[in-house]
C-alpha cells in the first residue's frame, strides 16, 4: 500500500506527517456511508488505535484490527469489507490500559445518540441523511495525558510537557519557556528562565518532573537538549508539532487564549484585555519564549479534545526548579549522585531517600512530598515550623493515628474535582468526592480537639484555617437525590431532583411517562375483552418492549405484527402498540437526555466552588505530607535527633555518630563529620578502595537535605546553618553524543561548582582528576581545593587517592586530613 500523509508525503520524506493519510477521491466513492464515517475520522489519527463505538461493543478495523490481533489475540473476523476485532464496552478501560501500555494512542470515537434519537434527529431534517448513527471522536488518551482514574495506575503526577527554547548563537544562553501539566489534576505550571550553556537548570527540571509526554517544534531543539531528553527519560511519548501554525507563537497564543474564552462565561470577548485571567498567567503574558510553550501544549490538548476541560480550570501555577531564594537548591545532577528519587542500580526507587521517607497516605498527599523533597527548606523560620510539626505528630501517637484512618478513607480528591470540573466524572466519582469532602469535615473536627494540646503554629494554622465547607456540603445533600434509573435499557446510578414539585420539567417528563405506561395497561385489558384471551400479557425482549404474548396456535388478528416467537407461545405488536412503542422512547429518551443536563448543573454548581475545594484539598495535602515526614523520621532508627540551627555567618555542620539512613546492616559504622565553624571549612579524605569515603560523602549530603525538610536525622546530634545548595561531583561518566570525554564532563562540572558556589554552599568532590594523568589530575585536584579554600569558602568534603595533595594542605587553616 502507498501510504502517505494528508499533505501526499511519503513516510520517507522530511516533511512526512504521521498523524494523517491520504485517502484518493476514487476510495471515497466507493465507500459506504460507514466506511466514510470511519475513514473520516482515522485519517486524521492515522497513529492512533481507534476504538469505534458499535452498540454495546468498541470496534477496531483494518490496520488497528491487525494490532489487537498480533498484540492481544483478539479474533480477527471479516465485517463489511473490513477487517476488524472487537471488545464489549464494559471492558473498554481494561483494553485501552492494555493498547496505551505498550506505548500506542488511543482514540475514543463514540456514539453521539443511539436509534432512538436517530429517528427523533431525522424527524427534524428537511433532508434525507444517511442513514447511519452520529459519531464523533470524543478523546484520544495518551500515557502522558490521561484523566480518567480507572486508567490511572499511579498516585503521582504524570505529566505532558511542552518545550520552547530560544538560542539567538551558539555560544549563548539559551532561553527556556516550558509549561506543563498534571491533566489528572488540571494543574498547569509555567516556567520560564535563561539557562547556561550546560543547561544546568533545563536538566534539573526534568529530573524533577520527569514528563511521562514531551510536546516540542520540529527541528528547534538543540542538540544539548536533545541528550537531556534523551538521558534523563525513558521512552517519553514524543509529540513534534509543526512551528508557527501548531506551535503557535506567543501573539498566536495569547489570540487563541482570548478566543477560546477559556476564563470567562461572557459571550463577548474581548480581545483586547486579559483581565479575566488568572494571575500567575497575566503575569507572564509578556514573556513570548513562555506563552509560545503555552501555545504548543494547547494545542496539542485541543487535538485530544481536553484543552476546554483542563485549561478552563484556571489552575495555573508559576515552577521554579532552583528556587534560589526560599529553598536549598538541589540540581539533576545532585538529584541522580544521591539517588534521591532513582538509584543507579536498576533506576527504581528500592533504596531511596524517596522511598524511606515518602510515608504519606493520600494519593495528594505523595505528590506533594515529592515537590518539598525536590525542594527542601532554607530559611530557619520555615524549617522550624515544619520541624514544630514533626515533633508534634512524633509525641502524639493518638494524633498520628486520627490522621492516617481518615487519609485511608479519603478518594484521590484533587484528581476527583478536575473530574468533576470537566462533567466527565461518573455518578458514583462525584458521590466519593462529596463523601470524601463530609470526611474531609469530620476529620478537621476531630483535629481541633488536639489542638489545646499542639505547640506547632503551622499545625494549627492548617487546622483552624481550614476552608468552612459546611454550607456548600449542606446545599448538596438536599440538592438531588440518588436513584437507580434505567437509561438506554439498563440500570444506572443517576442524580434526579429530589421531591416532585421542584423542577417542573421533570415532573412534566415523568407524568407524560406514567400517562403511557397507564395507556399501555388499558390497551392490553381492552385487548384481553375484545379476543377474549386472559392469558394476553406484555413481555419486553431486549429493546423490543412491551410485545403482546399470546399462546402458541391463538388466532390474532391479521393486521399484528409477529416480533418473536417461541415453542409456547407468540408475541406480537398490534398497531396502536406500532405507534405508541415509538413514542414511548422518545419519551425515554427525553428523560435520559433531562438526566444528563440534570447532572451536568449539579457538576457545574459543585464546580463554582473549585477554589474552596482546591484549598482544602491542599490543607489536608500539607497535613498528610507532616503526618509522611514524622513516619519517615520513625523509620531512621536510632539514634535519630531533631537537627538544631544557628543563624550565624560562617556556615557549619556537626554531626555526631552519623548513618546513611538507606544502608539497614547491622555492622555499619556511624562517624562524626564536623566542618566550618571553628572547625576547617574543607575535609580531605584518603582511604582504601571500598573503605566508605563515597558513602560518608552522600550520607552527610542526605542528612542535610532531610534536616531541611524539616525532619529528623540519623544521627546522635546535628548542629547547622542551613545550606544555600548542594553541588556533587561524583562518579565517573563520559558523553559520547555530546563529544565529551570523561575528563571533560568532569571539568565542565567542577567549573560550574567553581562559579556557583557560595559561602552558604555543601560541595563534594569524590576522586576529581582520575580522568586524566596522575600529574595532571593532582595539579587540577590542587587547584580546586586552593580555589574553594581561599576565594569561595563553602564547605567541601573531598575525597582522593592524591596522598600528595595532604601533604601540601597540611598546615592550611581551612582545609583538615582525614583518613578512613
Amino acid at each position: 500500500m502507498d501510504v502517505r500523509d494528508a499533505d501526499r508525503n511519503r513516510p520517507n520524506d522530511a516533511d512526512y506527517d504521521p498523524r494523517t493519510l491520504f485517502v484518493p477521491a476514487s476510495a471515497w466513492s466507493k465507500f459506504t456511508p460507514f466506511e466514510k464515517q470511519f475513514w473520516e475520522i482515522k485519517s486524521k489519527n492515522w497513529d492512533s488505535i481507534v476504538f469505534f463505538k458499535k452498540g454495546k461493543f468498541y470496534e477496531l478495523y483494518e490496520k488497528d484490527a491487525d494490532v489487537g490481533h498480533q498484540e492481544f489475540d483478539l479474533k480477527l473476523t471479516d465485517r463489511t469489507n473490513m477487517r476488524m476485532v472487537g471488545v464489549p464496552e464494559s471492558s473498554f478501560d481494561h483494553w485501552v490500559a492494555q493498547f496505551i501500555a505498550k506505548g500506542y494512542k488511543v482514540a475514543r470515537v463514540d456514539q453521539m445518540e443511539n436509534a432512538i434519537g436517530k429517528a427523533i434527529r431525522e424527524k427534524k431534517e428537511i433532508t434525507k441523511a444517511d442513514k447511519v448513527i452520529r459519531r464523533e471522536l470524543t478523546s484520544v488518551l495518551t500515557a502522558g495525558t490521561l484523566v480518567d482514574a480507572a486508567l490511572l495506575t499511579d498516585d503521582l503526577g504524570t505529566y505532558c510537557m511542552s518545550i520552547k527554547e530560544y538560542c539567538p548563537g551558539a555560544n549563548a544562553n539559551p532561553e527556556y519557556g516550558i509549561c506543563f501539566v498534571d491533566t489528572s489534576t488540571a494543574e498547569f505550571n509555567l516556567v520560564s528562565f535563561v539557562d547556561d550553556q550546560d543547561r544546568t537548570k533545563f536538566r534539573t527540571l526534568i529530573m524533577q518532573i520527569r514528563p511521562r509526554e514531551l510536546v516540542t517544534e520540529k527541528n528547534r531543539l538543540s542538540g544539548a537538549a536533545m541528550r537531556i531528553l534523551k538521558d534523563c527519560l525513558a521512552n517519553p511519548l514524543w509529540n513534534v508539532l509543526t512551528p508557527e501554525t501548531e506551535f503557535w507563537d506567543g501573539r498566536v497564543t495569547i489570540d487563541e487564549i482570548r478566543i477560546g474564552a477559556y476564563f470567562t462565561t461572557d459571550d463577548n470577548i474581548n480581545m483586547d484585555s486579559i483581565d479575566d485571567w488568572p494571575s500567575e498567567l497575566k503575569e507572564m503574558a509578556d514573556k513570548q519564549v513562555l506563552m509560545s510553550a503555552v501555545g504548543g501544549l494547547l494545542w496539542y490538548l485541543r487535538s485530544i479534545k481536553l484543552d476546554k476541560d483542563l485549561f478552563s480550570a484556571g489552575n495555573i501555577r508559576q515552577y521554579d526548579p532552583v528556587q534560589n531564594a526560599t529553598r536549598l537548591v538541589l540540581d539533576g545532577q545532585t538529584l541522580a549522585n544521591l539517588e534521591i528519587f532513582e538509584n543507579s542500580y536498576d533506576g527504581t526507587s528500592q533504596g531511596t531517600v524517596y522511598k524511606l521517607l515518602a510515608n504519606s497516605v493520600t494519593p495528594f498527599g505523595k505528590r506533594l512530598f515529592t515537590r518539598w523533597l525536590c525542594h527542601p527548606l532554607r530559611l530557619l523560620e520555615d524549617i522550624t515550623q515544619r520541624q514544630d510539626a514533626v515533633d508534634d505528630l512524633l509525641h502524639s501517637p493518638d494524633l498520628q493515628d486520627t490522621l492516617a484512618a481518615a487519609f485511608k478513607e479519603l478518594p484521590d480528591l484533587e484528581r476527583l474535582i478536575s473530574r468533576v470540573h470537566s462533567k466527565h466524572c461518573k455518578v458514583k466519582e462525584f458521590l466519593s468526592v462529596l463523601d470524601g469532602f463530609q470526611n474531609a469535615k469530620k476529620l478537621i473536627a476531630k483535629l481541633k480537639e488536639f489542638c489545646p494540646g499542639l505547640t506547632s503554629k503551622l499545625l494549627q494554622t492548617l487546622i483552624q484555617d481550614f476552608p468552612l465547607m459546611t454550607d456548600a456540603l449542606d446545599y448538596f445533600s438536599d440538592a438531588f437525590v440518588v436513584a437507580e434509573i434505567e437509561m438506554d435499557y439498563q440500570k444506572t446510578t443517576a442524580i434526579i431532583p429530589k421531591t416532585a414539585g421542584i423542577n417542573e420539567e421533570w415532573d412534566k417528563i415523568n407524568k407524560g411517562i406514567k400517562d403511557m405506561e397507564n395507556g399501555f395497561q388499558q390497551h392490553l385489558q381492552d385487548m384481553k375483552r375484545e379476543l377474549k384471551c386472559p392469558r394476553l400479557v406484555y413481555k419486553d425482549m431486549g429493546k423490543e418492549i412491551y410485545q403482546l404474548e399470546a399462546p402458541k396456535g391463538f388466532k390474532v388478528p391479521k393486521d399484528w405484527q409477529r416480533m418473536s416467537t417461541t415453542s409456547k407461545v407468540d408475541r406480537y405488536w398490534n398497531p396502536t402498540l406500532s405507534q405508541m412503542v415509538p413514542d414511548y422512547k422518545e419519551q425515554l429518551e427525553i428523560k435520559s437526555s433531562f438526566i444528563k443536563n440534570f447532572a451536568s448543573q449539579v457538576y457545574a454548581e459543585f464546580d463554582g466552588y473549585y477554589r474552596m475545594w482546591l484549598a482544602a484539598v491542599d490543607s489536608l495535602a500539607q497535613l498528610d505530607a507532616l503526618l509522611g515526614l514524622a513516619r519517615g523520621s520513625a523509620r531512621i532508627g536510632s539514634p535519630s535527633c531533631r537537627p538544631v540551627f544557628v543563624d550565624q555567618e560562617k556556615s557549619m555542620i556537626s554531626f555526631e555518630e552519623l548513618r546513611h539512613p538507606c544502608v539497614t546492616t547491622s555492622d555499619f559504622i556511624p562517624n562524626d563529620t564536623k566542618l566550618g565553624g571553628s572547625e576547617a571549612n574543607i575535609m580531605v579524605l584518603t582511604g582504601p578502595n571500598m573503605g566508605g569515603k563515597s558513602t560518608l560523602l552522600r550520607q552527610t549530603c542526605i542528612a542535610i537535605i532531610m534536616a531541611q525538610l524539616g525532619g529528623y536525622v540519623p544521627a546522635q546530634s546535628c548542629t547547622m546553618t542551613p545550606c544555600d545548595r548542594i553541588y556533587t561531583r561524583i562518579g565517573a561518566n563520559d558523553n559520547i553524543l555530546a563529544g565529551q570525554s570523561t575528563f571533560m564532563v568532569e571539568l565542565s562540572e567542577t567549573s560550574k561548582i567553581l562559579h556557583e558556589a557560595t559561602p552558604r554552599s555543601m560541595v563534594i568532590l569524590d576522586e576529581l582528576g582520575r580522568g586524566t594523568s596522575t600529574f595532571d589530575g593532582l595539579a587540577i585536584a590542587y587547584a580546586v581545593l586552593h580555589y574553594l579554600a581561599m576565594h569561595v569558602g563553602c564547605l567541601t568534603m573531598f575525597s582522593t587517592h592524591y596522598h600528595t595533595l595532604c601533604q601540601e594542605f597540611s598546615r592550611h587553616p581551612a582545609i583538615r586530613n582525614m583518613h578512613m
